[in-house]
C-alpha cells in the first residue's frame, strides 16, 4: 500500500488520529476530513505537511465530494466520522443518525467515483444488549429501535446495510469492521466512556462513577491493536473479504474489576459513586474474534493493565496532574 493516498474521515478524533499516524508511517499521503464535532485539531499536531486537513461535514453531499479533494483521488477511504460515546452521540441524536447514514451514503458515492476501497468503522453496538455471548459476526443483535441509544445503534446498522448493498449491487470494494470498546491516548477527557471517566476521576481525586451494580461486563481493546487490525483488513485481498469483522479484545471484565485494576496500578483505594444504569445499556459485551484470527492473523497484543498505565500517563499530561 506504500505511496498511496488515503482519506480518513474523522481523522482528528481519538482512533482517527492514531490511524493517520500509522498510515503516514507506512508511506501514505493522508487527507483528513473532520468537522471537529468531537475531534480535536490538536490530535494531529506534529504531523506538519504529512497530512492535509479540511473541515468537512460528511453529511453535506457537496462538501464530501470529489471536488473538495485538493490532493487527488484517494486509493482508500477510512470512515471513522461519527460521535462514538453515549454522552456525545445522545447530545444531538439527529446529527448522529445523519452522520451514520447520510454521511456513509456520500462516502459510498465518493468511493464509487474514485474507484477507491472504503473501510467503514461500525461498532459492537449493532449487537445491542446481546442475548448471544460472546458476539460473533453472524449474530443479528438485540437493539431497541426507538431508544435513547438507537440513533447510534440503528444508524450504524443502517450504514452496514448501505455498505453491503453497494458491495453486492455496485461491486464496490467495501469492508466493515466492528469496533469493541477501544481506549488509549488521544481520548478526550470528557469522552464519557468508562475508561476515560475512571482515569480522569482517579487522577483528579474524585469518586469513580459506576452505573448500575458494576457487574456488567466490557472488553477493552487498546488503540494500537485496533489500528493494526484495521490496516490488516485494508491489505486483505479483495476476494477473501466476505463480511464484517469484529475487532476487539476478548478479555472480559466487570466494571468493578476495572476499578480494582486501577487501584492496583495507582496503589491506592478509589472512592466509588453509584448511579442508575442508563436505558438500554448492554449487560455484557465480548467479541468473538475467530474471524479476525483466521482471516487477518490478528489478535490483540496489549493487555489491559499495560494499556491502562499508558492511558493514565496520557490523561495525567492532558490534565496537568501528577501520576505514579
Amino acid at each position: 500500500m506504500a505511496q498511496k493516498h488515503a482519506l480518513v474521515t474523522g481523522g482528528a478524533g481519538f482512533i482517527g488520529a492514531h490511524l493517520v499516524r500509522a498510515l503516514i508511517a507506512r508511506g501514505f499521503r493522508v487527507t483528513v476530513w473532520d468537522n471537529l464535532h468531537t475531534g480535536r485539531k490538536k490530535n494531529l499536531e506534529g504531523l506538519g505537511d504529512a497530512v492535509f486537513f479540511d473541515n468537512i461535514d460528511i453529511r453535506d453531499s457537496k462538501a464530501a465530494s470529489l471536488e473538495t479533494l485538493k490532493h487527488g483521488k484517494p486509493d482508500v477511504i477510512f470512515n471513522l466520522a461519527c460521535p462514538a460515546s453515549p454522552p456525545h452521540y445522545q447530545k444531538d441524536p439527529i446529527y448522529t443518525w445523519e452522520t451514520s447514514v447520510l454521511g456513509v451514503r456520500n462516502l459510498l458515492f465518493l468511493a464509487e467515483s474514485c474507484g477507491a476501497m472504503l473501510l467503514h468503522a461500525s461498532t459492537s453496538e449493532i449487537y445491542g444488549d446481546p442475548q448471544v455471548h460472546p458476539q460473533p459476526e453472524s449474530y443479528w443483535g438485540n437493539v431497541n429501535p426507538i431508544g435513547v441509544r438507537s440513533c447510534y445503534d440503528e444508524g450504524k446498522r443502517a450504514a452496514e446495510t448501505l455498505c453491503a448493498d453497494y458491495r453486492r449491487h455496485k461491486n464496490l470494494d467495501v469492508r466493515i469492521f466492528r469496533i469493541f470498546n477501544t481506549y488509549g491516548e488521544f481520548m478526550h477527557p470528557d469522552d464519557g466512556r468508562v475508561i476515560s471517566n475512571f482515569c480522569v476521576a482517579a487522577l483528579t481525586q474524585k469518586p469513580l462513577p459506576v452505573y448500575g451494580s458494576g457487574q456488567q461486563t466490557r472488553s477493552f481493546c487498546y488503540v494500537s491493536d485496533l489500528v493494526e487490525g484495521i490496516l490488516l483488513l485494508a491489505q486483505l485481498p479483495r476476494e477473501l473479504y466476505d463480511g464484517p469483522v469484529n475487532l476487539g479484545n476478548p478479555g472480559e471484565f466487570t466494571i468493578l474489576e476495572l476499578v480494582k485494576l486501577l487501584e492496583k496500578i495507582l496503589g491506592r483505594t478509589l472512592a466509588i459513586e453509584y448511579h442508575p444504569l442508563p436505558a438500554d445499556d448492554p449487560k455484557m459485551r465480548r467479541p468473538d474474534i475467530s474471524r479476525a484470527k483466521s482471516l487477518l492473523g490478528w489478535q490483540p497484543q496489549v493487555m489491559l493493565e499495560e494499556g491502562l498505565r499508558r492511558t493514565l500517563e496520557y490523561f495525567a499530561a492532558e490534565l496537568g496532574v501528577s501520576y505514579g
